[in-house]
């Protein structure tokens, strides 16, 4: 067992606090920076659903400090994002606030195991896009929602193609500079 996983040193509570609120901030700075250049450029929320901006800092708190930290900060960041800015809608805010929680999670339960960084980020956005499309599927499907699409499921991975590449390829740089600075400590 121990060639698969890797133990990393435990954080302290102060540290796991500190990395979710850095991760929760993040989370609901990052988009309205993409939105505010949507605005800008006219192209409105499609920076956004493009480059999933959310995602990183949640991606990246599990990744670094573990399954709790992550899920808590995916979890929150959603709905934090939609008391101050209405972002993401009502209608989408449930099924992010899921799709997070998982990001941070499976994240956070890979933190430990010998894998690539870039394996890591694929299985979890595979895991987190999963369990979304189980959740709006149920939602329509069982539950009779109206308020969304089905198709969303499907639509919304060639649009934001361009942020799940940029997620497989900066977060492991991330974490490979972070894993450097503490090892020169």
């Amino acid at each position: 067992m121990s060639s698969i996983v890797s133990e990393k040193p435990k954080l302290s509570v102060r540290v796991q606090s500190l990395a979710a609120l850095t991760a929760i901030a993040g989370a609901v700075a990052l988009p309205q920076l993409f939105h505010a250049m949507g605005a800008v450029s006219g192209l409105g929320t499609s920076l956004g659903e493009a480059f999933l901006p959310m995602h990183l800092p949640i991606i990246l708190a599990g990744l670094l400090a573990g399954p709790y930290v992550g899920a808590i900060a995916g979890f929150l960041s959603p709905l934090i994002s939609f008391a101050v800015s209405g972002m993401p809608s009502s209608a989408m805010l449930p099924f992010m606030m899921i799709e997070l929680l998982i990001y941070g999670l499976a994240s956070g339960l890979l933190r430990n195991v010998k894998l690539p960084t870039a394996l890591k980020v694929l299985a979890t956005q595979i895991d987190g896009r999963a369990v979304r499309a189980g959740a709006i599927l149920l939602s329509v499907y069982a539950f009779g929602n109206n308020a969304i699409a089905a198709a969303v499921i499907w639509k919304s991975i060639p649009v934001g193609i361009f942020g799940i590449v940029l997620q497989l390829v900066l977060i492991p740089l991330i974490i490979y500079r972070v894993e450097n600075l503490k090892r020169h400590e």
